[in-house]
């Protein structure tokens, strides 16, 4: 499951300004034609914010240095997009090899893992099958015949449980205040290293034009259904061409 809660383009002031650096080499800001104007909403016949359009003449050098590889192609690097993401940890595992030209603000497991209840929606747990789907992937646990959606149920219910523990020790007043420190911790760790990497979390990242067509580049064919996800939005981007051009 990969969710891409909402992102910010880049404004018409900021291509403005890619365009012209990208024009500075050569000269040439005299062949730009790019423009930004105001549309008029066709139903309500209000003015609405400026939208940016980049001209044939602005457009046919993008990708003309796209062509070139990311040496020439330096403009992408200075377009960028802002988002926000809820998605597994398994994914953002791979997302996390793409280092430069990113940074990222996540909800933290080191210190909020106990701010709310756990349910199964906050893992990713659609391919998961149960006893009817394929009984051959059961297991007998605790002398019952257990599939992986009743497994992942169990893990759920340990997380709560834990919690639960880490809860009241944190806060029921103790005759030895001393231990309370330990009692914390050991729960704590239990929800840590308990949690499945299928657990979604929530991250605000700021990248370029430049990362997402390595990523696309890389990521279009993957196995993970949430690579597909991203690179199917990668492509409704404003000018998608210029990131996958190679």
């Amino acid at each position: 499951m990969l969710k891409i809660e909402k992102f910010v383009t880049m404004s018409p002031k900021q291509w403005e300004i890619v365009i012209e650096g990208m024009r500075n080499p050569k000269n040439s800001w005299d062949r730009s034609d790019s423009y930004a104007t105001r549309i008029e909403d066709a139903e309500t016949h209000e003015s609405v914010p400026f939208e940016f359009f980049v001209g044939d003449n602005d457009l046919e050098l993008m990708g003309s240095l796209a062509k070139g590889g990311p040496v020439h192609a330096k403009y992408r690097r200075m377009m960028p997009v802002w988002m926000t993401i809820n998605a597994p940890l398994y994914w953002w595992k791979e997302f996390d090899t793409y280092k430069v030209g990113t940074v990222t603000n996540s909800c933290s497991t080191m210190h909020k893992i106990h701010a709310k209840e756990f349910t199964m929606d906050d893992f990713s747990h659609e391919h998961l099958v149960t006893e009817a789907d394929d009984p051959e992937c059961n297991i007998v646990l605790f002398n019952h015949t257990a599939d992986p959606y009743d497994v992942m149920h169990l893990i759920v219910s340990m997380l709560n449980r834990a919690r639960q523990k880490f809860l009241v020790a944190k806060s029921k007043p103790m005759k030895e205040e001393s231990k309370r420190a330990g009692l914390v911790k050991k729960y704590w760790w239990q929800m840590i290293q308990l949690l499945p990497t299928s657990y979604n979390q929530k991250r605000t990242v700021m990248l370029n034009y430049e990362v997402l067509h390595n990523i696309y580049i890389s990521r279009r064919h993957h196995k993970l259904d949430e690579w597909h996800v991203f690179c199917d939005w990668i492509e409704e981007l404003p000018y998608f061409d210029l990131i996958v051009n190679p």
